[in-house]
């Protein structure tokens, strides 16, 4: 009988397969049992996430990642896509980041999606292991890193620092500020469609407006 889901587990990161002809019902279904089971071999690991084998809307990747946080004690830290260039280069600015974070700039990590309106605030840089929904908001006299989705709003450099950044796995925000530089969304967000591919992306201001460019650590070296 053909597996729904086949789990593989590498260092740092695991690989679901998920059958195509399947239902998604069924596969949320056999994802819980799966992680329920192997919950004592995963222990409370952090990884990187990858999903293949079938198409997910980012509705059902939320849909997925709620059954492995209620059927495990495994934290997703964010989801990678099966481009090998792209996520190489984002886990290079990542670690670059992270080396500001540690080196003179105060940080600070928060585990969770925000949802339901609300709203983190914080005079500090931040890392967000976890996605801002529509209606819920961060905000940072720094700098904004986001390991999963901007579809929200977040404002950086929240005393007119205009040489602070947003950074976010998919960034697709309803409302960004940096320093004093504004941006809206006037086209109504794709985040319920299908999503090829991760494109990390980082937001900052050039030439006296905001710019989205692609993430990389060369690019985080300049600002």
């Amino acid at each position: 009988m053909k597996d729904k889901v086949i789990i593989k587990s590498f260092p740092n990161g695991i690989t679901l397969h998920m059958d195509e002809e399947t239902d998604f019902d069924d596969i949320l279904e056999e994802l819980a049992f799966k992680f329920s089971e192997a919950r004592n071999f995963f222990g409370t690991a952090s990884v990187a996430l990858s999903m293949e084998g079938r198409a997910l809307s980012p509705a059902q990747e939320i849909l997925v990642l709620e059954t492995i946080r209620k059927s495990s004690s495994v934290n997703v830290v964010c989801i990678v896509g099966k481009d090998e260039a792209t996520n190489k280069k984002f886990i290079k600015a990542l670690q670059h980041v992270e080396k500001k974070l540690t080196g003179g700039d105060e940080g600070q990590f928060y585990k969770g999606t925000l949802k339901n309106r609300e709203v983190l605030e914080t005079e500090n840089s931040i890392v967000i292991l976890g996605d801002v929904y529509p209606g819920s908001a961060v905000i940072s006299a720094r700098n904004i890193i986001i390991l999963g989705g901007l579809y929200g709003e977040a404002y950086a450099g929240g005393n007119g620092q205009e040489n602070a950044y947003v950074v976010a796995l998919e960034m697709e925000p309803e409302r960004l500020k940096v320093g004093d530089f504004k941006y809206k969304s006037n086209t109504r967000q794709s985040k319920w469609g299908i999503r090829p591919k991760v494109q990390p992306k980082i937001a900052y201001v050039k030439n006296r407006k905001i710019v989205f460019e692609p993430l990389t650590k060369e690019l985080l070296d300049s600002i």
